[in-house]
């Protein structure tokens, strides 16, 4: 597995209480408060990224997508001319 060096700092304040709460569930997890917190921000990150780049469809619209793009007409001559340029 190769190696992952750190270069890159990330700084931040935050309230004492919400703190201490980071610093329980950190230590609950057993990890620094630093690791703990790229863990679950990376996760969290993962998540919103997914969420925000997947289009879900009704099974009506999918199919009504599914059938335009199965029964797409030929290009007509003014589309091939555009290309040719």
């Amino acid at each position: 597995m190769a190696v992952r060096y750190k270069t890159n700092r990330l700084d931040l304040r935050i309230s004492d209480s919400d703190k201490e709460i980071l610093d329980k569930a950190a230590q609950s997890n057993g990890l620094t408060l630093s690791s703990y917190i790229v863990s679950v921000a990376l996760k969290q990150a993962k998540l919103d990224l997914i969420q925000n780049e997947t289009i879900v469809l009704a099974n009506r619209d999918r199919d009504t997508l599914l059938k335009f793009l199965a029964e797409s007409p030929e290009p007509n001559q003014a589309l091939k001319d555009l290309f040719r340029k």
